[in-house]
């Protein structure tokens, strides 16, 4: 299923944690959570993937509960468990010059994080009621 021109619903789902560990749930995400992450991809992911003319992996998209806990994140509010949130890289771009692209770009997101730069990834997520533009850095 199609989220967007270059985003797929599979790839917002994958887990390797969540294959490892057999959690089946990963993959049965609600309406509500397919409905984010495709906003996700309309307003974020796809404006992005389009100025680039580049791919974007997506490293984490959609994690359910229990993907979330095993993979150590700390909330279980994170915006991943509600379909709102992914972790991208973009060959040949650091964090850093990834993340100036969609601050130039003014992008609508909610959080933009550069997680564990070098050998890290940056953060994203969209919340149509709530886009703070917060930018942060998580070592």
């Amino acid at each position: 299923m199609n989220l967007s021109k270059n985003f797929t619903l599979n790839e917002l789902l994958r887990s390797d944690t969540a294959n490892r560990l057999k959690i089946v749930e990963q993959y049965t995400p609600s309406q509500a959570v397919v409905e984010n992450l495709r906003k996700l991809c309309i307003n974020i992911l796809q404006p992005l993937r389009n100025h680039l003319g580049v791919p974007i992996r997506i490293t984490s998209g959609f994690r359910c509960k229990r993907t979330n806990k095993a993979v150590g994140s700390k909330s279980q509010k994170s915006q991943h468990v509600e379909g709102k949130a992914a972790d991208i890289e973009v060959d040949g771009m650091t964090n850093q010059d990834l993340m100036r692209f969609i601050i130039d770009l003014n992008l609508p997101f909610d959080q933009l994080i550069n997680e564990y730069e070098p050998n890290g990834w940056v953060h994203i997520s969209y919340d149509e009621k709530r886009n703070r533009k917060q930018v942060l850095k998580i070592d």
